[in-house]
C-alpha cells in the first residue's frame, strides 16, 4: 500500500524531536506497487529525500518536497552454505531487529552494530559502524529503484563505493535510486572483531559467544548514550577524523606541552594514517556537558550534540559550527559532521 500526506510533521520521525514539516509523505511497503507509482510520474520532478528512522539528520528548516518513507519488511535467507549466510533483508527493517535475528540464529558479522539506531537502508546509505565494524563489512549487494525509468538494479558491495560513512548514494547516485532491499553475507563459525573501543576490556571474564558480544555492546552504548525516544539526539554527530600520522604526531607534541601525562588517543588506518576520536577533542576543548543553549553537548559523551527540550535546529546549528572551530583552533583539524543536514538555507 502506498499512503501520500500533505504538511506532514516530521517531529516523530526524527530522533532530535524538531517540529519540522514536510510539503509531501509517502509511505510504501511493496516494491511492485513502488514502480507503479513512479511510473505513474508520482515523484517526477519533485525534491526527494529517503527518510529512514531519522536518526542521522538535522531537520533544519521545513522540506519543501517530498519524503519517502520506506516499509518494505522482511528477513530472507536466499543463499547458504557450510561457511555463510546470505540474508536479504526489506530496507523498512529497523537494523538492530535484524542484527538480534543474527544473533539469535547464531549467524555472526553483525554484532558489533547493535542498537545503532536506524533503518536497514540506511545502513547502505550511510555505511554505519561501530566497534571496528562497518555496514560494508557485511553487506554482499543492494537491490534499488531507478527514479528515472522504476527499473530494478541489484549491484554488488564493490561497485557502492563506500568509504567511511560513506556510499555512492550520498554521490553520484544522491536522488537517483530508492534503496528497496539489502543483502548481508554472514558467517556460520566465529570471527568475533573484539580489539577496537575498549570491547574486549568490557567481555574479561565472560563466555565469549555472539549473545554476550552484542549485550556487552548494548551495555556500553546504553551506559553513554542518550536513550532515544527520552533526549533528543542523532547519536554520533561528527566523524572521528582520518589524518595522517605527522599531524597526529605533532598534535601529541603541542598537546604534552600542555600537560605532559597526556595521551592523545588513535585507532591505526594504514602504516601512514590514524583516526582520532572526535568525541576526545571536543571534551579536551571543555565542551562535554556544556549547554550554551536549548541545545548542548551530552555529559557522559562529548560527540553527541542533544536537544535539552526547547532547542531549535539553529540553536544545534550554532553549537556545532562553535565546537568546530574550537576543535580546529586547538588541534587544527576540521571535524566534519555525520548527521546530514537537511534544508539548511
Amino acid at each position: 500500500m502506498i499512503s501520500i500526506k500533505k504538511n506532514f510533521s516530521l517531529k516523530n520521525y526524527n530522533t532530535f524531536g524538531l517540529d519540522q514539516c514536510c510539503s509531501e509523505f509517502i509511505e510504501y511497503d511493496d516494491v511492485a506497487e513502488l514502480q507503479s507509482f513512479i511510473k505513474d510520474g508520482n515523484i517526477t520532478g519533485k525534491r526527494l529525500f529517503q527518510l529512514g528512522s531519522g536518526s542521522n539528520i538535522l531537520l533544519c528548516n521545513d522540506f519543501d518536497g517530498t519524503m519517502m518513507h520506506s516499509q518494505i519488511k522482511g528477513i530472507e535467507i536466499i543463499y547458504e552454505d557450510a561457511d555463510i549466510v546470505d540474508v536479504k533483508v526489506g530496507a523498512g527493517e529497523i537494523m538492530d531487529d535484524f542484527i538480534a535475528w543474527a544473533v539469535e540464529n547464531g549467524y555472526c558479522g553483525a554484532e558489533n552494530l547493535s542498537i545503532i539506531p536506524g533503518t536497514v537502508g540506511a545502513s547502505a546509505v550511510q555505511n554505519v559502524g561501530a566497534y571496528g565494524v562497518e555496514a560494508k563489512d557485511i553487506i554482499k549487494e543492494v537491490e534499488m529503484i531507478k527514479i528515472e525509468d522504476a527499473s530494478i538494479h541489484v549491484e554488488p558491495n564493490e561497485n557502492l563505493h563506500f568509504g567511511y560513512r560513506q556510499s555512492r548514494f550520498k554521490e553520484d547516485w544522491k536522488d537517483k535510486f530508492i534503496v528497496t532491499h539489502v543483502t548481508y553475507r554472514l558467517k556460520k563459525q566465529p570471527d568475533f572483531k573484539l580489539s577496537y573501543g575498549g570491547l574486549s576490556k568490557e567481555l574479561e571474564g565472560k563466555e565469549i559467544n555472539l549473545n554476550s558480544i552484542r549485550e556487552t555492546i548494548i551495555s556500553i552504548r546504553n551506559n553513554k548514550l542518550p536513550e532515544v525516544g527520552k533526549v533528543g539526539s542523532a547519536g554520533s554527530f561528527f566523524k572521528n577524523p582520518i589524518v595522517d600520522r605527522s599531524v597526529y604526531d605533532e598534535i601529541c607534541r603541542r598537546e604534552k606541552e600542555i600537560d605532559e601525562s597526556v595521551i592523545v588517543p588513535k585507532y591505526d588506518i594504514s602504516e601512514t594514517e590514524v583516526k582520532i576520536p572526535a568525541g576526545w577533542m571536543i571534551e579536551h576543548c571543555g565542551w562535554k556537558g556544556q549547554s550554551p543553549n536549548g541545545a548542548g553537548v551530552w555529559h557522559k559523551q562529548a560527540l553527541i550534540l542533544v536537544n535539552n527540550g526547547n532547542a531549535k535546529s539553529r540553536d544545534i546549528i550554532e553549537l556545532a559550527n562553535t565546537i568546530q572551530v574550537d576543535v580546529w583552533s586547538r588541534f587544527g583539524i576540521k571535524i566534519e559532521p555525520e548527521v546530514i543536514y537537511i534544508n539548511n538555507l
